[in-house]
């Protein structure tokens, strides 16, 4: 490749949408000298759509760039803090949420004159076919590709951009309206084919937008689909006539005839955004910007502030290296802001998917579904809603703690939610935080030893409601590696017996025991070896589901018949009988993460052509056959969890829609809790790691197949842990590697909770008392010490 111009003179973009012009105003006002020119389809000063919302974090990133614009953006502004939830009858308001609406016309129009006023040479009404052929004509040294969401300039350099382009579940259509809501408003309606909602908001002194949206087959299924555009727009008005107040729905799409005003939104990611072609014999960079690179849904509000931002970035990034050539400029803007991008692009999938499932969120009453709505993105959390409406979530604090404490005073200061007792059969648990299964690789010959006597008591003092002893195998086979645990013989059991009476006798936590057998990942070196590979001397034989290696350094399983299957089910019985006589709380039966019982879930790894291969009913059957037997010998009156992979993230594995079947099969045949975590069935996964990343997951498991979940995975913090069982995302959270390094990880972050001034009961009357007196205690010799 050539290198590019070493100074850059002419700029042309195409596509006058606030991308295209924002960036053209902003490279213009820093160096006059530069020819700037923004070609748009349209007439000057026309535009579609109707008002458009941006937060007072993107109107503070306007004031810093161009303050002039910001001025008049902000003048032109309807600003408002509070969100209005409607649901079955019901109201929930929240405020502080610092929101902006503006027309779209009004927003474009503002930006043109600003260009206009600048030097930006404007050419209107002029439909690009060729983006070669016309930045040729105008000498570009750089072209901005900002024409929207149907680019055609994505479309022709898609080898090098290589878009992904996700059509969404919903359908959705984009009106007006002259009825002004003061507050930004989510409406939901049941019909008798399913749910609608209303995302509304004032945008001008007179006029609020007005999305409804349903999902494509309750659409259809009343026939909205073979709908004029005035029919379909007087459906809306009269299922949303309660919020309208007599006033009309508008449409200002006259150009589309009959249901084409009804879209699914097509999310777009690019994996680069700068493309290199020959012009006249130099290297000439076109760049996508926007909605071309990226769209993120309508329910968060970001695409004109992606694209704002987007514009804005790029100009810094000129700006702070006056010196270096094109490449290395545009090299760095996508390294950076493509992660940016990412982030809101991942929160607004998160919202997307809410929205496309309301329906599995609406046995909630309005008080969770409203707090539901409020924080699913995942990027406002618990505490985030504190610092905007303490009295709203002080008092929802409230109401969840009369949930799960019914007839109990609520205190001043309400419990935090992750603070909350939960009762699973007989056995009360003190919060919802559990130490997770992590292995430890220091048994010998199975046997729990001080080690774990010290790692497990000290998570027992630590604050938190359970403790969960790593996976524990039935049979010396079954174990993962040799300094992994099992429960097969008096020694091992004893070993368990210490351990269990000390955390009983030195804290108010509950242990539990994870057994599981490891299959075909069995057999392997300790973890701070080389984790996943085979021992280098004494491997035993494996034993799986199908004759499928974890990997091709690791060995062939045999696949098991009927009488292994029978032998295997008999020693999970015994150990469960074991765990039962050393006096365990809760047992959970590990069918996760590529071992044994994994592999007979997941299609990768089964490929048996018997009653237990092919569809998921039979691929589960013997985890199902297993569980029923351990049930049976476990006492009826102690908890009994699953713990699952609830997504392969590997092509032809299994998905979150099998997940919830998989848990329907459990509950029905007696389990109380479902552990839902995600991946490791397979070496060709590819997890999307992020902040709570598999929360997702026990969400969807505990609303549709409506269970008990335990959410697990990136959990590190309590605002995370709050956010997630105030929601009603999961029941419990186990936090793994903050544990690891922080025994007393729960004490701490409750500690931090309750600097808002706890009221300290007297007399102590429960575990969780016990674990505020034991924050005041350390507060206490913490405030003592020099």
């Amino acid at each position: 490749m050539n290198t590019s111009p070493p100074a850059l003179q002419r700029i042309l973009c195409i596509g006058g949408g606030p991308a295209g012009l924002y960036f053209a105003l902003l490279m213009k006002r820093r160096d006059p000298t530069l020819a700037v020119t923004v070609v748009e389809r349209n007439r000057p000063f026309d535009t579609f759509g109707w008002g458009v919302v941006l937060s007072d974090q993107t109107l503070g990133n306007l004031r810093v760039a161009d303050p002039e614009s910001a001025a008049l953006i902000g003048e032109a502004f309807n600003h408002w803090d509070d969100i209005d939830v409607f649901f079955k009858g019901r109201r929930v308001r929240s405020g502080g949420h610092g929101f902006c609406g503006i027309g779209r016309k009004r927003l474009l129009n503002i930006l043109q004159e600003r260009c206009l006023a600048l030097g930006v040479d404007l050419v209107f009404e002029t439909d690009v076919t060729d983006d070669q052929a016309l930045a040729a004509q105008y000498q570009a040294d750089l072209v901005i590709a900002s024409d929207g969401l149907n680019s055609r300039i994505r479309t022709r350099y898609a080898d090098t951009f290589q878009p992904d382009i996700d059509t969404r579940q919903c359908r959705f259509v984009w009106l007006g309206t002259k009825k002004t809501f003061d507050a930004f408003t989510f409406a939901f309606v049941q019909t008798e084919h399913g749910w609608f909602q209303a995302h509304a908001y004032k945008f001008d002194g007179e006029t609020s937008t007005f999305i409804v949206e349903t999902p494509e087959e309750v659409w259809k299924a009343h026939g909205i689909d073979q709908m004029s555009q005035a029919d379909g727009v007087a459906f809306c008005e009269k299922l949303f006539a309660p919020w309208l107040d007599n006033h009309r729905l508008i449409s200002n799409a006259s150009h589309l005839r009959g249901s084409a005003i009804w879209i699914r939104f097509p999310r777009v990611i690019c994996n680069t955004w700068v493309h290199w072609t020959d012009m006249a014999g130099r290297q000439t960079p076109i760049v996508l910007m926007g909605d071309a690179a990226h769209t993120a849904h309508f329910s968060i509000g970001s695409g004109t502030k992606l694209a704002l931002e987007d514009a804005i970035d790029l100009a810094d990034e000129f700006a702070r290296h006056a010196n270096a050539d094109v490449a290395a400029v545009l090299s760095g803007y996508e390294a950076r802001r493509s992660v940016e991008v990412l982030k809101i692009q991942n929160a607004a999938r998160n919202s997307t998917e809410w929205f496309e499932n309301v329906d599995r969120y609406t046995g909630m009453e309005v008080e969770q579904f409203a707090y539901s709505l409020l924080t699913r993105s995942q990027r406002i959390s618990h505490e985030n809603l504190r610092l905007r409406d303490a009295r709203w979530l002080e008092g929802y604090e409230a109401w969840l703690q009369t949930q799960a404490e019914p007839g109990k005073p609520v205190r001043k200061h309400p419990t935090p939610p992750m603070l909350l007792p939960l009762t699973v059969r007989s056995l009360t648990l003190k919060n919802r935080i559990v130490v997770s299964p992590m292995a430890q690789y220091s048994a010998v010959d199975g046997v729990a030893g001080d080690y774990h006597l010290v790692h497990l008591g000290a998570r027992a003092l630590g604050g938190a409601a359970l403790v969960m002893v790593e996976m524990t195998s039935p049979t010396p086979e079954g174990r993962i590696t040799p300094g992994c645990p099992g429960l097969w013989n008096d020694a091992q059991q004893a070993g368990f017996q210490r351990i269990v009476d000390f955390v009983h006798g030195s804290s108010s936590a509950k242990i539990g025991l994870q057994l599981g057998h490891s299959g075909a990942k069995g057999s392997t070196q300790l973890g701070w070896d080389q984790i996943d590979e085979p021992l280098a001397s004494g491997n035993w034989p494996l034993i799986s589901a199908s004759t499928v290696a974890y990997g091709e350094q690791n060995q062939v399983p045999r696949a098991m018949t009927r009488a292994d299957m029978d032998a295997l089910t008999a020693a999970f019985v015994a150990s469960t009988r074991r765990a039962a006589e050393a006096g365990f709380d809760w047992l959970e039966l590990h069918c996760a993460h590529g071992y044994l019982l994994s592999a007979f879930i997941c299609p990768l790894t089964n490929l048996r052509t018997d009653d237990y291969g092919g569809s998921l009913e039979n691929r589960c059957r013997y985890p199902l056959e297993v569980f029923a037997a351990m049930r049976a010998a476990w006492p009826a009156d102690r908890p009994f969890s699953v713990r699952i992979s609830a997504h392969d993230w590997a092509p032809g594995g299994n998905t979150p829609d099998d997940a919830v079947a998989m848990a329907r099969l459990f509950k029905a045949a007696g389990c109380d809790v479902i552990d839902v975590s995600s991946g490791q069935t397979t070496r060709q996964a590819r997890p999307v790691y992020g902040r709570m990343y598999q929360t997702p997951f026990a969400d969807r498991v505990r609303n549709e197949a409506g269970i008990l979940t335990m959410a697990v995975g990136a959990i590190s913090e309590a605002d995370h842990a709050n956010s997630i069982i105030a929601a009603g995302r999961a029941d419990l959270c186990a936090v793994a590697r903050p544990h690891l390094a922080d025994p007393a990880w729960t004490l701490h972050e409750a500690a931090r909770l309750q600097t808002r001034a706890i009221e300290w009961p007297r007399p102590y009357e429960s575990g969780r008392d016990q674990l505020y007196r034991e924050i005041a205690r350390q507060q206490a010799l913490s405030a003592s010490t020099p």
